[in-house]
């Protein structure tokens, strides 16, 4: 299975998550908030081959990005995944949706013309998140935990991005029409673990199983049937990348 939206840093204990992940045979793809946190984890997560760390500059971290940015820039040769960046113009991010912008060009400008994959946070400015993309023509994005306009679902897709469908998503009446909505070859699955919750307790990777049991049921498929389908999403994505 496949967790393409993971915060691994942010669990108590992340090297025993780490070993679960191993376990369980799972590909992630664990994301940072901030560069500074992808140097303390980077070298952590080095010896298991089917996790990658990615490069992130969270929105809502916007106080900081001016001391980060550097630090991005010099981290961003080690890996061909970033995330989780982008835009939040909800009640939370609203104040500071001046910096989020500048941040958000300068590294859309930085990476443009080269091969990286994006996880992308964009609640209440999938509009603007949708358009620098296209500026910046980047291959590759997923948008995660996506909660916009169901209308915009289709130019993002024609763009030839994908979405990552966490357990949370298919637990709400928003959530499955925005599934419903996406075509089975722009989907794919993430937990946003320690963010969304299941049974009262914070995601791990593994519970990703509750998506692909979702889609079971929807698609009328058994889940290697889910599996098989998932990965070659996740393989067409990571062409763009190679």
């Amino acid at each position: 299975m496949i967790d393409t939206h993971c915060h691994i840093d942010l669990y108590s204990h992340p090297e025993m998550l780490l070993k679960e992940c191993e376990q369980y045979d799972l590909t992630v793809l664990a994301m940072t908030n901030l560069p500074s946190h992808f140097e303390i984890g980077y070298e952590h997560v080095l010896p298991f081959k089917k996790i990658r760390l990615a490069l992130g500059m969270h929105p809502l971290y916007a106080e900081q990005h001016e001391k980060e940015i550097q630090l991005f820039y010099r981290n961003l040769p080690k890996t061909s995944y970033i995330g989780e960046v982008g835009l939040d113009f909800s009640r939370e991010g609203y104040s500071t949706k001046d910096v989020q912008v500048r941040t958000f060009e300068k590294i859309l400008k930085k990476i443009e013309g080269q091969k990286k994959l994006l996880s992308i946070h964009s609640r209440r400015a999938e509009k603007e998140v949708l358009q620098m993309l296209l500026n910046y023509q980047i291959p590759a994005a997923i948008f995660h935990w996506y909660s916009g306009p169901v209308s915009l679902i289709d130019k993002i897709v024609d763009a030839g991005y994908y979405f990552s469908i966490n357990p949370m998503m298919t637990q709400s009446e928003s959530g499955r029409k925005i599934i419903d909505r996406i075509p089975q070859a722009n989907l794919l699955t993430e937990t946003d673990g320690p963010f969304s919750t299941v049974d009262g307790r914070p995601t791990k990777p593994f519970d990703v199983v509750i998506v692909y049991q979702y889609f079971s049921k929807i698609w009328g498929a058994n889940i290697d049937e889910i599996g098989m389908i998932i990965s070659s999403n996740f393989k067409t994505l990571l062409l763009n990348i190679k």
